[in-house]
């Protein structure tokens, strides 16, 4: 019986070297064009078993990085994989040391394709743009580019900056310099891996808009649409505070504060011969309801813009019988110099401008 007991442990210690090493991915396989596909091993593989072992279809150039137990080799591309690449790693059977068999094994992964863009604001042949910090241009993506490093590019070129939400899904951009007025331009968004080089940068997609005119070809005949138009056409000239803005071409009054248009109303200003002055101005003094004795004409709402008080803004004019200076002249110059307004607006001015509130007429 003692001679038995070797030979029984034998026969445990060779069948212990037989098996099966089972293989699997391990992941969900590369998450960047450069990452390594990973295979797992149950057991450590022994020896040179695997080489030449396995393949890769469509054909990679790759090669095989173990880890210090030999239970996982990377599987590392010579250059990248394909961006939205399909690949079978394929493991032919082989053996692992003496008598371990490592079976037929297949793995299948597709490698991340780039961002798609959800949309871009202004779109895509958008006209009379005028971008602002409140009204950027706004490039939002199909999911997050952590992964990436993204450009934005306009053409005419112009300096840009821009911030991201914490997703990095909307990145929201801006001209660091003046953008010309009516002039088509184009945003290009462009994207790379992270760790690639910059010359990897693949555009993803683009779009033109062009933006507002210094002014319309045309200033329109109706006085509300006219009105309207100088409202949209005029740009701030002053970034902070209040002041108003009169523009003798169009017959219009914009009240702006702080870089933004309030309203805006017609006005008659100064007829020919009797001019409204250019220059810029401010509110001298008011009145709720002054009489004018040059003219023996109520003035109502009235702001002077000058010192000596001879032109001021107010409101369409009284004789002292009561009949008021009807509001069909309002977009004619007809006055002596004075720049009229309708009976709503004269009051919504002469409550809103405070004394000091300077006055640009050009």
């Amino acid at each position: 019986m003692a001679g038995l007991i070797p030979a029984y442990f034998f026969v445990f210690g060779t069948l212990h070297m037989f098996g099966t090493v089972r293989a699997q991915a391990v992941g969900d396989g590369p998450k960047t064009p450069q990452d390594a596909f990973v295979i797992g091993f149950s057991e450590p593989i022994v020896g040179d078993g695997l080489d030449g072992k396995i393949s890769i279809y469509p054909e990679k150039p790759f090669r095989m990085l173990w880890n210090d137990d030999r239970t996982n080799v990377s599987i590392i591309p010579d250059g990248r994989w394909d961006s939205d690449g399909q690949y079978r790693v394929t493991i032919d059977q082989s053996k692992s040391g003496i008598a371990k068999t490592v079976p037929t094994s297949s793995f299948s992964f597709r490698v991340p394709d780039y961002p798609g863009i959800s949309s871009v604001t202004p779109g895509d042949g958008t006209s009379g743009v005028v971008l602002d910090i409140e009204d950027p241009i706004v490039v939002r993506f199909d999911r997050s580019v952590k992964d990436f490093y993204v450009d934005f590019r306009i053409s005419p070129r112009v300096e840009v900056t821009y911030e991201n939400d914490a997703d990095k899904t909307e990145f929201r951009i801006l001209p660091k310099g003046d953008v010309q007025p009516g002039t088509k331009y184009t945003v290009s968004i462009l994207a790379k891996w992270r760790g690639e080089s910059d010359g990897a940068y693949k555009e993803l997609g683009s779009a033109s808009f062009s933006t507002l005119p210094e002014k319309p070809v045309e200033w329109a005949k109706d006085i509300a649409e006219r009105v309207s138009q100088a409202k949209r056409f005029t740009h701030a000239s002053k970034p902070a505070g209040k002041y108003i803005d009169i523009n003798l071409e169009s017959q219009a009054m914009i009240l702006f504060q702080d870089g933004l248009a309030l309203d805006a109303y017609p006005i008659s200003s100064g007829k020919r011969g009797m001019e409204t002055p250019k220059g810029e101005f401010a509110v001298r003094n008011k009145a709720a309801r002054p009489w004018s004795k040059a003219y023996g004409l109520y003035m109502p709402n009235w702001m002077a813009l000058v010192p000596d008080g001879k032109f001021g803004i107010h409101e369409l004019p009284e004789w002292p019988g009561g009949y008021k200076e009807g509001a069909n002249h309002l977009g004619i110059p007809v006055s002596h110099g004075c720049v009229r307004l309708g009976v709503g607006p004269a009051k919504r001015v002469f409550d809103w401008a405070d004394m000091g509130t300077p006055v640009l007429i050009h």
